[in-house]
């Protein structure tokens, strides 16, 4: 049986992080791995309904999605989750109870996030129509050590991914993707063509 890790993505709202996991599970499946995503509001939907946006309700929350991480993972399934989980100490606890654990921190400025944000939600926080609501007037507080850091306001979806995967790569969790020769002189031409080399 494989053996399941989770990519645990947080950020900021709007940072990009459901794109991003939506990205690296359509790549690992593709290479045959078993991939379950865990996003932020559809746990909020189904598994914490009723759960508000206080610090323990959204801790909370948090718990509930590295609970079911670590019922998936044990089972040799990947997990990725793309939650907001705004503090360290429960991102922390998230990382001892699964141990094959790489967390993706998904930074983007709050203006930028904003900017992306078709709900309007920011505009709703700041209007004070949305209590607690993270980067407005609730904290959030970046990783210290994060695996992984996309900076989504200066790369490009694409370069996002293929950064996280070369880091499961180096940890060890997935196969280096080995190229035809066709294939590596495509990719040759588009990073010349990109003015990469």
């Amino acid at each position: 049986m494989e053996k399941g890790f989770t990519v645990w993505f947080t950020g900021l709202p709007c940072s990009g992080k459901s794109t991003l996991a939506q990205m690296l599970k359509d790549e690992l499946v593709k290479r045959g791995f078993k991939v379950e995503v865990l996003d932020g509001d559809v746990v909020r939907q189904h598994i914490s309904r009723g759960l508000g946006y206080s610090k323990e309700d959204r801790d909370e929350n948090i718990r509930r999605i590295y609970h079911v991480a670590y019922l998936l993972q044990r089972n040799g399934i990947v997990v990725i989750t793309a939650a907001i989980s705004p503090y360290r100490e429960i991102r922390q606890e998230a990382r001892e109870l699964l141990k094959d654990f790489v967390e993706v921190y998904v930074k983007c400025p709050v203006e930028v996030c904003m900017k992306r944000d078709v709900k309007g939600m920011y505009k709703k926080a700041l209007k004070g129509e949305i209590k607690n609501f993270t980067g407005i007037d609730d904290p959030y507080e970046e990783p210290l050590n994060p695996e992984v850091v996309c900076e989504t306001d200066k790369e490009t979806p694409e370069e996002s991914l293929q950064k996280i995967l070369r880091k499961l790569e180096e940890l060890g969790y997935i196969e280096p993707q080995v190229y035809s020769e066709e294939e590596e002189e495509i990719i040759k031409k588009r990073l010349e063509d990109l003015g990469y080399i």
